[in-house]
């Protein structure tokens, strides 16, 4: 037994010099601690661009719905006879191609008063709305009114959302897209 003990070692030992010296080497640590970390940090930065880019989509609507209101709260649609498809065409000049105009919902409507000026949810709520079938409940009119007359513009448009990830995810719907909006209340002018 004394004799196999030797062997052994002797058999042994230059794995376990090789051994060490892999446990030593650092030359691959870089590419091993980018493997690791890759995946974490690349979804993070497209959450970040996904984040922004929704939020941009948001404000880049609501200003063209700002810009095209303008033009019936001053009369100017009114005056040119604009129709819906006018409308339509006012508002998706300020989207700088980001949105399918196709795709907007856009309601103008004329109210009494500015307490009367109420908006539902264009979409249906609760299990009715599936992903296959989320249709919108909200009619799509145009009616810019006369001057002094009290109008409310509501736009929505289902902005597609591209990363789904469990503890981040942008989409309300259940289609996968997430719901913009943009509302204006305002008298005309008297024109």
């Amino acid at each position: 037994m004394a004799r196999t003990r030797p062997l052994l070692r002797w058999l042994l030992t230059p794995a376990l010099r090789r051994g060490r010296a892999f446990a030593r080497d650092d030359r691959g640590v870089t590419a091993i601690e980018f493997a690791i970390l890759a995946l974490p940090f690349f979804t993070i930065i497209a959450a970040i661009l996904e984040t922004s880019l929704v939020f941009f989509a948001g404000q880049i609507l609501d200003s063209a719905v700002q810009d095209a209101a303008r033009l019936l709260r001053t009369g100017q649609a009114q005056n040119a006879s604009y129709t819906s498809s006018n409308f339509r065409t006012a508002i998706c000049n300020g989207l700088y191609g980001m949105f399918n105009c196709a795709n907007l919902r856009i309601k103008v409507s004329v109210v009494s008063t500015f307490t009367n000026a109420t908006t539902s949810y264009p979409l249906p709520t609760g299990t009715s709305c599936t992903p296959s079938s989320c249709d919108w409940t909200m009619s799509e009119s145009y009616a810019p009114g006369a001057g002094g007359d009290v109008v409310l513009v509501q736009t929505y448009y289902k902005w597609p959302t591209v990363v789904r990830l469990p503890g981040f995810n942008l989409q309300d719907q259940p289609d996968g897209t997430r719901l913009l909006g943009a509302v204006r209340v305002f008298k005309n002018e008297p024109f």
